[in-house]
């Protein structure tokens, strides 16, 4: 497992690409008392509703041949267009609640696509980061994980 030191005040962000919990440790010591601040979720739909026809074909302009477009991964994009507004959520509270550390816990993929849509002052405050996805687990669980 891991072992994160958690100070009192600082907030743990757990997302994928259609969860967030944003959560305050409330406890001191070795022992972390999250606290659920706030909760985002996405209606997550299938690629089959998010998208509107079959993927489209072109044509040379002087010739017979074709060939298929790529079909648009509507899934990916849905969820890139969630972790922005999971990057715009945290800049927001960092700079209007003065929040001095973060610890970000997602998946790698969502880490990647988290961290360029972060503005500095966040950037700066993250204390630690865990390529893990913990959002289906409860809080209790959660605290476990992260100190042992």
């Amino acid at each position: 497992m891991v072992d994160i030191r958690i100070a009192r005040g600082t907030w743990v962000v757990i997302c994928n690409g259609a969860k967030a919990l944003m959560l305050e440790n409330a406890g001191g010591g070795l022992q972390p008392d999250l606290q659920t601040r706030e909760t985002l979720e996405q209606p997550s739909a299938p690629d089959r509703e998010l998208g509107t026809d079959k993927p489209g074909r072109t044509h040379q302009a002087g010739g017979i041949g074709g060939s298929a477009v790529e079909e648009t991964a509507w899934q990916d994009q849905a969820e890139e267009e969630f972790l922005k507004g999971v990057a715009g959520k945290i800049d927001a509270l960092v700079q209007s609640k003065g929040i001095k550390s973060v610890v970000l816990v997602a998946p790698p993929r969502a880490l990647g696509m988290l961290r360029p849509q972060l503005g500095a002052q966040s950037q700066t405050a993250i204390v630690a980061e865990l390529a893990k996805d913990l959002t289906n687990f409860p809080v209790d669980q959660i605290e476990r994980y992260l100190t042992t």
